[in-house]
């Protein structure tokens, strides 16, 4: 029996947590996504920009008054590929 290939850009457990988030919104600003993980603000920018270039969220950076704002989104590539990865998962699990 051969499993699936899991998406090695979603196998990381921050990145994963990125989607799931995002998935379950319409969209998030970077302090919300990195509360709600944990990350540090360092490690998060640099799973974004990974994210992004990959074409699975749209980053959109801008100002809420003086403040920079960094606003994401899942795109329909992103989605197609958390759902593929659900799906492989399920594969490895017999669901």
């Amino acid at each position: 029996m051969t499993f699936p290939t899991l998406d090695p850009l979603l196998h990381s457990e921050l990145r994963l947590a990125i989607m799931s988030i995002l998935l379950s919104v319409e969209e998030a600003d970077f302090n919300y996504l990195r509360d709600k993980t944990g990350a540090t603000s360092g490690n998060i920018s640099v799973q974004i920009d990974k994210l992004s270039e990959a074409g699975y969220i749209q980053v959109e950076k801008g100002f809420a008054g003086k403040r920079t704002r960094t606003v994401c989104k899942i795109t329909q590539k992103g989605a197609a590929a958390f759902e593929a990865y659900v799906e492989a998962l399920k594969g490895y699990l017999n669901l």
